[in-house]
């Protein structure tokens, strides 16, 4: 049907896995609607809309809600697209049942805001001496010459905005799935914050 779900990261625990000790994140995956198909015919590419945690109408703009109610889905705060694998029908349910022990996913989500940070924190700076009167601590030091080119050359690693950012994490083994409960034991981390909505899918290089 699809090569993945939506979910929520739940957060982080450990479990005993073959008489070893190994961080896990509990993810509460699906169960997921398929409230689209994309057809090359009339779409011209070829991918299945899934939906995930049901909201209130009130919480829904018309436009969104109508395109729920069209194909007949229940009101849906989050909307992802993904490959289409195999026959799909709408009204369909994608559940983590899917996901097996042992198999390797992707997990992508939004890392947590860190707000506006110097160049130490951002790109790992060593920074300058930390003994008095060295004036030079935390600063991100000479950006370029000044007769030439004039300018600071694009891609600069500056202060600025960090976090807050779509990240991709590759190759993450299935610990444990529990289709009854809706949740996946991820071994190692996942982006964002707990609460946070992440997209499970099969990996690209298992």
């Amino acid at each position: 049907m699809t090569n993945g779900l939506i979910g929520k990261k739940l957060g982080m625990t450990q479990v005993f896995d073959e008489s070893r000790l190994t961080p896990v994140t509990v993810i509460e995956a699906g169960p997921c609607q398929v409230v689209a198909v994309r057809t090359k015919e009339r779409d011209r590419y070829e991918a299945v809309q899934l939906s995930f945690g049901e909201v209130k109408e009130r919480k829904l703009s018309k436009p969104e809600l109508g395109h729920l109610k069209k194909n007949q889905a229940s009101p849906s705060r989050v909307l992802r697209e993904f490959r289409k694998d195999g026959e799909a029908t709408v009204g369909q349910f994608v559940t983590v049942g899917m996901f097996k022990k042992g198999d390797w996913v992707d997990v992508i989500g939004v890392s947590k805001g860190k707000g506006f940070q110097g160049v130490v924190k951002r790109h790992h700076y060593a920074g300058g001496p930390e003994s008095h009167g060295s004036m030079f601590h935390r600063a991100p030091g000479s950006i370029g010459a000044s007769s030439f080119p004039s300018r600071v050359w694009k891609g600069k690693t500056l202060p600025g905005h960090m976090g807050s950012e779509r990240v991709t994490v590759q190759r993450l083994k299935v610990i444990e799935s529990r289709s009854e409960e809706n949740l996946i034991f991820l071994r190692g981390a996942v982006p964002g914050a707990a609460n946070g909505v992440v997209v499970v899918r099969k990996s690209k290089k298992s």
